[in-house]
């Protein structure tokens, strides 16, 4: 298996994987003060960390599961996409879909970075699409 480096620039925190399983590295909150985020409010968090993902990868950003149940907070955006070619700071923006505040603290683990393959098309203007079983059948066409 070819061993693949993601090269990061840091004064922070040092992101790493939670275990030797895990397919997502643990991205740190990086604040000089307590963040709070309001309730219905969108907030930005800055990490402090940039990074540099391997060609023909991106890297996507996920919201770790305990900060979505236990502090009701979701990605403004829901994923985050950095491109290979991006080098500025990772920032998580942060919704609170809670009836809470919520306190931010320097070096909470708060979300994930997941480095995936993608496919990069040549994109083709047609007439017409070939036909498939499903057709144009959208949201619960299918019967399930």
């Amino acid at each position: 298996m070819k061993n693949y480096v993601l090269k990061i620039k840091t004064d922070g925190q040092i992101p790493s994987y939670g275990t030797e399983c895990s397919a997502g590295i643990d991205l740190y909150c990086k604040t000089n003060q307590d963040i709070i985020i309001k309730s219905k409010e969108t907030v930005k968090i800055h990490t402090g960390l940039y990074v540099e993902i391997p060609e023909g990868y991106f890297g996507a950003v996920y919201p770790r599961s305990s900060t979505g149940v236990k502090k009701h907070l979701m990605l403004a955006n829901t994923v985050g996409v950095i491109d290979s070619d991006y080098r500025g700071e990772l920032m998580i923006f942060f919704y609170n879909y809670g009836d809470k505040e919520q306190v931010i603290e320097n070096g909470d683990r708060l979300a994930q970075l997941v480095i995936q393959p993608y496919l990069r098309c040549e994109i083709q203007k047609v007439e017409e699409l070939s036909d498939s079983e499903r057709g144009e059948g959208g949201f619960g066409s299918t019967g399930k």
